[in-house]
């Protein structure tokens, strides 16, 4: 996890805490009128407009954490992370990651959204830094290996919606992570959302390989 993204996640949480601490009797109605934790979890976010990850911590919120000492203590931690950050979760609301979806990459659906990336990088898909060549040999070369189980490309989308790309590679032992936004739809969190995101993915495809992200989601 990126410093960036370890920072907006307990923002998040923070946040989250205070907000239902200071409606807490809101927060405990919804609790005990859902049917389970996930029935509950959606009622906090529509309660209280926070990410699924705020929700999902209030639930788990202990006890000792309704002290006054402690509220402080969460109160000083978002004011330290609200002055690190320069963005909030309403400003970059796709940032929770609550809506944005990593599927594998298509060869023939997706190759225009890869021209795109390519014609604004101009580098190679495998992360070598090397000119880009031509897009159909670049998938081609991606495909085999995928298949041989080199790397993993993943779209990422927003409903209909392709917003980028994230880009598994395994070399020397670990996973050479890079994730690329389209220039129409940064500005949004998709980068930071689709970095959480990837964590799982990358995990399940390469078990046990420590993942390197080597640039920032644009």
């Amino acid at each position: 996890m990126t410093d960036l993204d370890l920072a907006t996640t307990r923002r998040d949480i923070a946040d989250a805490l205070l907000t239902a601490l200071e409606r807490r009797h809101e927060v405990l109605d919804a609790i005990v009128d859902a049917e389970n934790h996930d029935e509950a979890v959606t009622a906090i976010v529509e309660l209280l407009g926070k990410s699924q990850l705020g929700a999902k911590a209030i639930l788990d919120m202990k006890l000792d954490q309704l002290t006054k000492d402690e509220r402080r203590k969460n109160q000083a931690e978002l004011d330290d992370l609200n002055n690190a950050l320069t963005f909030t979760l309403a400003e970059r609301p796709a940032s929770s990651g609550d809506t944005l979806d990593l599927r594998p990459f298509d060869a023939e659906a997706d190759a225009e959204l890869f021209a795109a990336r390519t014609d604004e990088l101009g580098t190679a898909g495998d992360g070598s830094g090397a000119p880009a060549g031509d897009v159909a040999a670049e998938i081609s070369a991606a495909a085999d290996r995928v298949d041989a189980e080199e790397a993993v490309w993943l779209v990422a989308v927003e409903g209909e919606s392709k917003v980028g790309f994230v880009f598994g590679e395994l070399k020397d032992g670990e996973v050479d992570l890079r994730i690329w936004i389209h220039p129409q739809y940064r500005k949004s969190g998709y980068g930071t959302a689709a970095l959480r995101k990837s964590r799982s993915e990358m995990a399940a495809y390469f078990p046990g390989v420590p993942m390197v992200v080597r640039a920032p989601g644009a």
